[in-house]
């Protein structure tokens, strides 16, 4: 029996992150209850995005075209390079700091036992932009986690291959946070990593 209509967009935004059955439930109805202009202009925006938007042919970040704005900008510093794990923390990066340099859009960690290796992160590309010569810097900014860091020994590794200077940026307590409500691990990363008071 084919499913109702009903039943295929519930179905549809449970491929949202964090939306299960009742989740689904709620937006499909409040769609078709209250918002159906708003149903149709997600429907068509979704429909364009999946259809126009790819990945930069330099960074891997998303984008409309064939090099994306930052790649493309002669305003960017060409000797900077910061590898991420996902285009999210590439925004974030540009959202919160003042860095003026290139990305690098991992998509990913490595995993093997997700089968996700070097290929699927697209590092023969990444090495090729380092064996260019251009770049003296690679931010590697991956997650602070345990699969995370081993891509980020990986990527020191690759960088230092070619001649170029990992660096990391640094983890440990946030601005504003009393040291009782920090978890241990960060506690613990925090005072392995300190540095001099200047």
């Amino acid at each position: 029996m084919t499913a109702s209509l009903l039943e295929q967009l519930i179905e549809a935004l449970r491929v949202l992150p964090g939306v299960g059955q009742k989740s689904a439930q709620r937006m499909a109805y409040h769609v078709l209850e209250r918002n159906r202009d708003g149903g149709k202009r997600l429907a068509d925006a979704l429909a364009a995005a999946v259809e126009r938007i790819g990945q930069c042919s330099d960074c891997r970040d998303f984008s409309e075209s064939e090099v994306c704005a930052i790649c493309a900008s002669n305003s960017r510093d060409a000797h900077l390079l910061c590898v991420v794990e996902t285009p999210a923390d590439r925004l974030a990066i540009e959202q919160a700091t003042d860095y003026r340099g290139l990305y690098f859009v991992l998509h990913g960690r490595l995993s093997p036992l997700d089968g996700i290796g070097p290929r699927e992160l697209g590092l023969d590309r990444l090495a090729g932009r380092l064996a260019d010569g251009g770049i003296q810097e690679m931010i590697i900014a991956t997650n602070p986690t345990v699969e995370g860091e081993a891509t980020a020994h990986y990527l020191a590794q690759l960088a230092r291959q070619h001649d170029v200077r990992p660096s990391r940026p640094a983890h440990g307590l946030p601005l504003g946070g009393e040291l009782e409500y920090v978890d241990r691990g960060t506690l613990s990363h925090a005072f392995g990593s300190r540095s001099e008071v200047p």
